[in-house]
């Protein structure tokens, strides 16, 4: 799909300033070739991880992509990459999948008053956008990590069966803090492609446009270094939550063979005792004796509860 947006005076080819790719056919890349005078970058070549192969200039043209997150069909985060095409006099902007940032700046050109006047504003608003939903995405995830952490250190001790739904509890949690872990990861994935790009244009369009956007370039740039910073956090309080449920996971382990320990000894004591009672002598006192059976299951039950009261008493359970 190819989408133009041109500045609010002028018609025609030339007051075209930003041209969206989604998906381009060949026919649309041509075209696109054919009004910046340069080559559309493939899927391919956007994919290339390389600093060489994503931030490079070519005359006046620079070339530049970076990954950006979108939502996968399954709900989760995905890194898509995105790449631009920036002139003097047109930004181009190459996508395989839906792009807010996009829909926002689209926005703009659609507002009276707010169309950008050149590629080279429309560029920095692009770049505004981005970071402005990453950091929307870095505010959901620290909410998110704020929810299992109150749930998981200032709840009640559960007992019982509260204690069992608490353990399936921390188990859907750990699940919910490695998504939470994945976007995070994939949020400092674009951070760094954003930051480059921003580091590269602002560097190579310092002569453009008379300076007149390098002060909102540098505000750009102080952005993303805080919203690094930010997602170091989170990934600092994410292995912090992960640690602390796999700390929790296992005392409930322990606290089940503390239990299992505790019944195989107090089940030691009344075995003796039926052991000895179920030997084969023909002269046992206790065997013509008319009490002799409860007195054997006295036996049985004390040897049981003496050992449960005194493990009551170390605070064993």
């Amino acid at each position: 799909m190819l989408k133009t947006y041109a500045t609010a005076h002028g018609s025609g080819d030339d007051a075209i300033i930003w041209i969206d790719l989604d998906h381009p056919t060949d026919a649309e890349r041509a075209r696109a070739q054919q009004l910046v005078g340069a080559p559309m970058p493939t899927r391919e070549s956007l994919s290339e991880i390389e600093a060489s192969s994503r931030l490079r200039a070519r005359d006046g043209v620079l070339f530049m992509s970076m990954p950006t997150i979108i939502h996968a069909p399954d709900g989760g985060p995905m890194v898509v990459p995105v790449g631009f095409v920036l002139s003097q006099h047109r930004l181009v902007t190459v996508r395989f999948g839906p792009l807010h940032a996009a829909d926002l700046l689209a926005q703009r050109f659609a507002t009276p008053g707010e169309t950008p006047t050149c590629s080279l504003e429309a560029f920095v608003s692009l770049c505004e956008a981005v970071v402005d939903v990453l950091a929307d995405i870095l505010e959901q995830t620290a909410a998110a990590l704020k929810a299992i952490s109150a749930s998981l250190f200032r709840g009640e001790n559960p007992e019982g069966r509260a204690a069992i739904r608490a353990n399936r509890m921390i188990r859907s949690q750990l699940r919910e803090l490695g998504r939470l872990g994945d976007k995070a990861s994939e949020a400092r994935d674009a951070l760094l492609g954003i930051g480059r790009v921003s580091d590269y244009a602002c560097e190579a369009t310092a002569s453009w446009a008379d300076g007149a956007f390098e002060a909102r370039m540098r505000t750009l740039r102080q952005d993303v270094a805080s919203l690094d910073d930010y997602q170091v956090h989170l990934e600092e309080k994410v292995q912090f939550l992960l640690d602390a449920m796999v700390g929790l996971i296992g005392m409930a382990q322990n606290d089940i063979f503390k239990f299992l320990t505790i019944v195989s000894i107090a089940g030691i004591p009344p075995t003796v005792v039926v052991g000895v009672y179920g030997m084969n002598f023909h002269f046992m006192p206790e065997l013509a004796w008319p009490w002799g059976y409860p007195f054997g299951l006295l036996l049985v039950a004390l040897s049981v509860l003496i050992p449960l009261a005194w493990f009551k008493w170390r605070g064993w359970f």
